[in-house]
């Protein structure tokens, strides 16, 4: 059968999800703040009012509050959220009544790998509806059990894989990983970043003031971060560090100890539950973004930081190098060497103090991972998952 290409493109293009419902299925969403959250908020942003509906299916309980109960009915930015309660643990929480509200969906779309992965796709017998899923670094942003997780990673979610019809993967490396257990099924689709957010956001002019944005989390490496300032500290008492995010495996209490521990209580800063107008705030008074982690699914902070003119200074993982062979701005640096890496942040100062365009030149940067373009892909993906 001879197929014309540009004939089969036009058909792409006037793909009519006005008549497609879909159903997003993710363990946090808002109020919680992160990466994840983030992303798929924007994600329905872009297809509320392109699609005939859009749903959110999520947790109702914040698991850094896990006594408060959300609304189990709510609207965000126009798109329909529904909250199920759930038991067991916040790393596996299990939420059967899930089932309950894919009736009307013609596409599920399932984000991160736990429960809802795999649930969702021993139940895809009884429910019938097609599925597509979005990886989100998986479950390995810890080396915590990695001998059980990579157990179950080849055998629960190899099974659980089978049963999507298109898997996106975030980033390179979870590409690589997960096509070894679906080679047919997996595509490139790095995540979109609200680059509106914090755009412009940083000081105009240098200062000895890091930031560093994301979950307190024990893969973030916060007490690293620590010892680098404590090191920029010891030379000279003007350095400062924002630490801006919400609890998780460390509350805001424990990083005050670890603060305390190095004597930096004049020097650092814990700020938890601002705004995006509150966080800009801060920004406007920072020159550098840092990150000590050891994993990152994608690297999304670090993106919104070159969108605010910010220049990262970040450990060497996996993700930040990939971004880091794409945008000239990003330092890698070994965070387990402190003294080294203080060295490089107040080499990269003095560059900015040099040449102020560099804040310029990472807004331009960043720009490579807007929205539109992430959004496209994602129509590209349901199209094939919905058989056009």
């Amino acid at each position: 059968m001879n197929v014309d290409p540009e004939r089969f493109a036009q058909a792409e293009e006037i793909f009519d999800f006005s008549r497609v419902k879909v159903v997003h299925i993710v363990r946090q969403f808002v109020p919680m703040i992160g990466g994840l959250e983030d992303f798929v908020r924007n994600l329905v942003r872009w297809q509320y009012g392109r699609f005939e509906s859009v749903k959110v299916v999520t947790l109702n309980r914040l698991f850094t509050d896990l006594d408060r109960t959300l609304p189990a009915q709510d609207m965000v930015d126009g798109v329909e959220v529904v909250r199920i309660p759930f038991s067991g643990s916040t790393r596996y929480p299990i939420a059967p009544s899930v089932f309950a509200h894919l009736t009307d969906a013609d596409l599920i779309h399932v984000h991160a790998v736990d429960f809802f992965f795999d649930a969702l796709a021993l139940g895809r017998l009884l429910h019938g509806h097609k599925m597509v899923a979005t990886t989100h670094g998986g479950f390995f942003h810890t080396t915590a059990h990695s001998r059980l997780k990579r157990t179950w990673f080849n055998s629960v979610t190899r099974l659980s894989a089978r049963q999507y019809e298109e898997i996106a993967c975030c980033s390179q490396s979870d590409l690589s990983l997960f096509q070894t257990i679906a080679p047919d099924g997996c595509r490139l689709i790095e995540n979109g970043v609200d680059l509106s957010k914090f755009s412009g956001a940083s000081s105009e002019l240098p200062q000895k003031r890091l930031v560093t944005i994301g979950r307190f989390s024990a893969n973030k490496r916060l007490d690293r971060v620590l010892d680098v300032l404590k090191v920029l500290v010891g030379k000279d008492h003007a350095w400062q560090l924002e630490i801006i995010g919400s609890a998780s495996d460390l509350s805001q209490a424990d990083l005050y100890g670890l603060i305390a521990d190095r004597g930096l209580q004049n020097n650092a800063q814990v700020r938890s539950g601002l705004s995006d107008v509150e966080i800009g705030q801060v920004l406007a008074n920072c020159s550098l973004f840092v990150s000590a982690s050891d994993y990152e699914g994608f690297g999304i902070a670090m993106i919104e930081a070159l969108s605010a003119g910010l220049i990262p200074v970040v450990h060497p993982n996996r993700a930040f190098q990939s971004l880091a062979s794409r945008h000239p701005q990003v330092h890698l640096s070994d965070f387990g060497d402190a003294r080294r890496t203080a060295i490089e942040i107040e080499e990269v100062l003095e560059h900015l103090e040099r040449s102020p365009i560099l804040r310029f030149e990472a807004k331009k940067s960043a720009q490579q991972h807007g929205w539109q373009a992430t959004s496209a892909e994602y129509d590209k993906m349901y199209r094939s998952a919905l058989g056009n």
